[in-house]
């Protein structure tokens, strides 16, 4: 019972951190500065400390872990520069957006969201107290992650309407993925490699993606300032939870 009641509040600090973005959508690039820092900060201070913990406790070889990243990087790379971008005639419309990367980040960010709640539930598996430590942190960055969502959303030029649309699935992936782990256990094998794949995704929507996209029309030092912000704000939950 304690696994569903916490993966529901995930729910709504999903929903209220992508509420809060298209109540402020006037000032996106300032929160596009401040998500990239954010997803940058998940990778360095939540991500990597989980790969190292799992690949020195379980034996596991780092290399694959590396190519994962490497892996989820270009992946995304590729599908925005190729499949999911026009080759034609793209220099006669410079502002032109593609809606269908915002579509496939938002799935993708949906899919963290769901292992978030897996990880709840596994948590709980282990103790309660192990459980509601991971759900706090779950929900203390979800606020965060409905941010995100919406922010790639409405970057690439969907309809407000389909934003919402994809917050909700966003918030409620944390929700199945707990409930999923009443019938499976992934392995840390399997768990590992996802990381590092998510990783990768990470640093490329946030370092090659939103981060010019915050600087292309209104670059200025507040932008640079809730970067870091963002960075510091998750090294901050992550320490203490």
């Amino acid at each position: 019972m304690q696994v569903i009641l916490l993966s529901i509040v995930t729910f709504f600090s999903t929903a209220l951190g992508g509420l809060f973005s298209i109540r402020y959508k006037n000032n996106l690039h300032r929160i596009m500065g401040f998500t990239a820092g954010v997803l940058l900060g998940v990778v360095f201070f939540d991500v990597f400390p989980e790969i190292i913990k799992l690949v020195k406790d379980n034996n596991l070889d780092s290399n694959w872990v590396m190519i994962s990243l490497v892996l989820g990087f270009l992946v995304f790379h590729i599908l925005e520069k190729t499949i999911l971008i026009h080759h034609s005639h793209e220099d006669e419309y410079a502002d032109h957006k593609h809606p269908q990367v915002g579509i496939w980040s938002a799935l993708a960010l949906a899919g963290h969201s769901f292992m978030d709640g897996a990880g709840i539930g596994l948590g709980f598996q282990v103790s309660n107290e192990i459980g509601i430590l991971v759900a706090v942190a779950v929900i203390a960055h979800d606020f965060t992650d409905g941010m995100n969502t919406v922010t790639l959303m409405l970057t690439h030029k969907n309809s407000i309407g389909k934003a919402k649309l994809f917050l909700l699935l966003d918030a409620v992936a944390p929700i199945l993925g707990a409930l999923s782990t009443l019938f499976f256990q992934p392995s840390e094998g399997f768990l590992v490699l996802y990381l590092g794949f998510f990783a990768g995704f990470l640093l490329y929507i946030g370092a090659s993606d939103i981060l010019p996209e915050a600087h292309s029309k209104d670059s200025s030092l507040k932008t640079i300032a809730l970067t870091i912000f963002g960075l510091i704000l998750i090294f901050i939950i992550t320490r203490l939870v």
